[in-house]
């Protein structure tokens, strides 16, 4: 079975059961139910298998089945007397799992065949207990400690057993030279020489610094070096706060001038661009690193928010889009297959141990991490474990022994290490990095470390933890300690060790003299985003998004093709006809076909599409099909891959876990990689966001203004009041509006952080979508998405409102053309679906020559010009008009608070005089009511509000 493919995918009947069931030996097995989609950017996890029990190890393994429990005990429960902890707080009591004596074996001379029981390496052989605990006690036992007995998979199980033991027994997973110890003690010589330079020269700052636990630096430079020397060319990092300055400067070459540059209060890119910039502990870097002759490794660290852990699911998206082009060559070219995600890509991600407990965003990643649509061959997770979290203790923090212990949701192995030990850390990173490329899974390090200040430096940390902190203040650095062991060595001279110190200080010296003269590098569009400008730039563009109607037809036609032999269900059928019979005739087109045409002439003009959340394949409302089931076999197909064999871009339908925050995150991590990409997601109603609105506020909606990024992320958010109630009705548009930075007057060039849109039309959404990516800039879009339009007929558009020389069109002028502008006694602006409500109403009230209903489809940017010009026929003949704003959503809510200053704008400059008067719902604490008599009542007399008078 191909783990990608375009086209058909069929799985035998077998496969569709519920579960499955292997009986052996009168045991029944249990079987995790296979998943039917094998479309576009499906990934089939990795298949491993280790070479079972020989016959004779499994006979070993009965006969001497004490000596088998012992060594498994100690696999399973030797993370618990392990000296894993720096400051030795962790409460730890006396493991009697981990006495021989337990499992009968009382003669330490005893001699054991232990083939099969333990992993040597060496064949037959035999060991006394006395031998056989040593050695166990030395690898499980030491300062780095395992958990990995409890993961499912067999294979994965011996794995771990098989590298720690035979390479153990024979040499050290990982031998650390001299060159290497030398530079691991540069790494913690200068992060503690930048630390305490800071101290002095800036005692005020809160800096975040990484006293405590330096060893995250080695850590990192270890993992950087093994990806390298795997053929890895980029590493995406998020990181928290903690230690950044530190990496920053000791391993991603951030200039120090820069950095001091930034402390003294300058900006960190050139200010003539109008950004805002952010704080120091969120600066970022993207150098190319060098490891002996391997090929160089690109290792971006994000830009990250002070939310913790909000970075996480966007890095995880960005490393996955990264190879999305890998995928789409996968899925062409069958000599491939074999080619997985995570070959020249890796997501780093670091956390603190209060934050990877706390913050449910770290549940949702991790569950994205070996979804189908969302892997990106597996992450390394370093938690840089202080046992604290602010001022409050690890047993005030979680309810698990570790901090780590969130991740065996996912099924995850542990290493937990001794942050004093940097030559064990290494060790310890090495060990995560073969697991993960040999399974690409995610894997956790625990560091664990202490942090010698407070939550920043200027906190005392002692009023909360007055023992820890007699403790930290009593005990040397560990950068001197780990000097003082390699000068103990021999390894290194105390005057070659000072010279370290001394050159980096001297360094730092002439970095913070030069800042009086520093200029902040000029900002420059590389890689994909070679070609694109800065939005607010004189070069920033619209194009017409027109297509002729020959593209239109043959996308429509192909969005619905069912190959032969393939069983829809028989519902769907009436879908099938109804799209093509619109097609042909060229009108009636529905929002489903309105959005196949837009992502289907997209994929034709090279570009991808990808559409995530909760039920996107065939859309919460059961309106989109854009992928189709097989009723028999329960194979998929994306008709619009299928079909359109001669594009060049491919849709990929991704639906999602029960998540919003991490998957929002996700594909706004993948729209900072790609502006080639169309990613999209969808709530399954507007309101649905509210689990997301820290990745809205802390990124969307203000990434471009701090740190200069640019996404062309589109939110598909349900909305409109039906009677569905407060939580299914609302995608809270005033929340939106209140995020952006529009202009309350008039201006010829407005950049605006982000484009809030209410279509009516499935035309003026297709155009939308395909704006997206004709621009050469990109923006956020927010949609304030249909739900009964969606199959209205009179919410449908023609073919030739897409066609040639058509675009977006931010205000709607009424479609009754007036002979007699001075007949028109009243304006009605207003946004959404109750257009069509009002439109019938004032059909009945024989009213269409008095009243103009006009609708006004972009809310922000605001259309001053678009309105003025939709106005100006019924202002020129009377200036005593009468203009309302009419909305169905309560009067504190929707957009009347956005739109009527610049209403009133507009107005004025058109020599209106009296304003615009609002017709709504009053003010309320819910968006809808719950009750439907009630929501009826409220909605009949909005409608009846703008024709009162008349």
């Amino acid at each position: 079975m191909n783990s990608i493919s375009a086209g058909r995918v069929h799985l035998p009947r077998r496969n569709v059961l519920a579960c499955l069931t292997q009986r052996s030996s009168g045991r029944v097995l249990v079987v995790r139910r296979k998943y039917h989609d094998e479309s576009f950017g499906f990934r089939k996890a990795r298949d491993f298998t280790i070479p079972d029990y020989t016959s004779d190890q499994l006979t070993n393994r009965a006969v001497n089945a004490p000596l088998l429990r012992y060594a498994d005990s100690l696999r399973t429960h030797g993370h618990r007397a392990a000296s894993i902890d720096p400051l030795d707080i962790l409460r730890r009591e006396r493991v009697a799992a981990l006495d021989p004596i337990r499992y009968g074996l009382d003669d330490p001379a005893r001699a054991f065949d232990i083939d099969g029981i333990i992993w040597t390496g060496e064949g037959q052989q035999e060991w006394t207990l006395e031998n056989i605990t040593s050695f166990l006690n030395a690898v499980y036992v030491g300062r780095i400690a395992y958990e990995y007995m409890d993961l499912p998979s067999k294979t994965e199980r011996l794995w771990f057993a098989k590298l720690l033991e035979s390479q153990s027994a024979l040499e050290p997973i990982t031998v650390i030279n001299a060159d290497r110890q030398k530079n691991i003690h540069a790494l913690l010589a200068k992060s503690e020489v930048l630390d305490n330079f800071l101290q002095v020269k800036f005692p005020n700052l809160k800096r975040y610094g990484l006293e405590g636990g330096e060893s995250m630096l080695p850590a990192l430079d270890a993992l950087f070096e093994a990806a390298s020397k795997a053929g890895m060319t980029q590493l995406i990092v998020a990181m928290p706060h903690r230690g950044r300055l530190n990496l920053l400067t000791g391993l991603l070459e951030y200039n120090p001038t820069s950095l001091f540059h930034k402390i003294k209060g300058g900006c960190e890119v050139d200010e003539s661009l109008g950004v805002s910039g952010d704080v120091l502990s969120h600066l970022v870097a993207s150098p190319t690193l060098k490891y002996g002759e391997a090929d160089g490794i690109k290792v971006s660290l994000l830009p990250n928010p002070s939310h913790l852990e909000a970075v996480s699911p966007v890095a995880l998206g960005k490393a996955r889009a990264k190879q999305y082009g890998l995928l789409k060559t996968l899925s062409s070219n069958k000599d491939n297959q074999d080619c997985m995600l995570g070959d020249k890509v890796m997501c780093v991600q670091l956390h603190g141990d209060a934050s990877f407990t706390g913050q449910g965003v770290v549940m949702e990643t991790l569950g994205l991490s070996g979804l189908p649509h969302f892997t990106s061959g597996g992450s390394v997770h370093i938690v840089v474990n202080n046992n604290i979290g602010y001022t409050t203790p690890a047993s005030s923090a979680r309810s698990s022994f570790y901090c780590s212990d969130i991740a065996k949701m996912i099924n995850c192995p542990v290493l937990h290490v001794n942050g004093d030990s940097p030559e064990d850390v290494v060790r310890a990173v090495d060990i995560a990095f073969k697991y993960r490329n040999h399974f690409r899974k995610d894997i956790v390090i625990d560091l664990i470390v202490y942090r010698r200040w407070g939550h920043n430096e200027l906190d005392e940390p002692a009023f909360t933890q007055p023992l820890m902190y007699e403790k930290i203040r009593s005990r040397s650095s560990v950068p001197k300690l780990y000097e003082d062991k390699l000068i103990s060595d021999g390894v290194i001279s105390v005057e070659a060790a000072q010279a370290v110190r001394d050159s980096y200080k001297a360094a730092l010296n002439t970095a913070l003299t030069d800042v009086t003269s520093y200029v902040p590098p000029p900002v420059s569009f590389e890689g994909a985003w070679k070609g694109m400008v800065w939005p607010a730039s004189p070069a920033a563009r619209e194009e017409k998004t027109g297509v002729s109607s020959a593209v239109l037809r043959d996308v429509g036609k192909a969005s619905v093709h069912v190959p032969e032999e393939f069983e829809i269900h028989s519902r769907l059928n009436r879908h099938v006809k109804s799209r093509l019979r619109s097609i042909e005739s060229g009108e009636g087109v529905d929002w489903a076909s309105a959005e196949a045409m837009a992502f289907g002439s997209l994929m034709l003009e090279g570009c991808d599409v990808r559409i995530a959340g909760q039920d996107v394949g065939r859309g919460t409302f059961s309106h989109r099909h854009a992928m189709l089931v097989d009723q028999k076999t329960e194979g998929v197909i994306v008709p619009l891959n299928h079909a359109l064999t001669e594009a060049k871009g491919k849709l990929e339908l991704a639906n999602s876990s029960l998540s919003e925050m991490a998957v929002l995150g996700f594909e706004y991590g993948a729209s900072w990689e790609r502006p080639d990409l169309l990613p999209i997601w969808e709530a399954q109603f507007g309101d649905f966001f509210n689990g997301a609105q820290i990745i809205i506020d802390t990124f969307i909606a203000s990434s471009e203004t701090k740190w200069l990024k640019q996404s062309g992320i589109v939110l598909l958010l349900p909305h409109g009041l039906d009677g569905a109630g407060p939580e299914h009705s609302s995608c809270r548009i005033e929340r939106m509006l209140q995020l952006t930075n529009d202009s309350y007057i008039a201006q010829e060039k407005v950049n605006v952080n982000m484009h809030v849109v209410f279509p009516t039309t499935p035309a003026q959404y297709f155009h939308l979508l395909r704006r997206q990516i004709k621009r050469n800039y990109r923006k956020p879009l927010i949609v304030a998405a249909p739900k009964g339009l969606l199959r209205l007929p009179a919410a449908s558009s023609k073919l030739t409102d897409m066609g040639p020389g058509t675009a977006f069109q931010p205000v709607l002028q009424d479609p009754l053309i007036f002979a007699n502008p001075k007949a028109v006694q009243r304006i009605v602006l207003l946004s959404g679906k109750i257009y069509y409500d009002l439109a019938k109403e004032r059909e009945t009230r024989n009213l269409e020559s008095s009243v103009a209903l006009i609708r006004v489809e972009e809310l922000a940017p605001f259309p001053f010009a678009a309105l003025s010009e939709a106005l100006a026929p019924y202002s020129d003949a009377n200036t005593q008009l009468e203009v309302l704003w009419v909305q169905e959503e309560p009067r504190n809510q929707g957009a009347w608070e956005h739109v009527q200053e610049r209403i009133e704008e507009v107005l004025k400059g058109l020599g209106v005089d009296g304003g615009v008067a609002y017709r709504g719902r009053k003010e309320d604490a819910v968006s809808a009511p719950g009750t439907g008599k009630l929501y009826k009542v409220q909605q009949l007399a909005v409608i009846e509000s703008a024709f009162q008078g008349l």
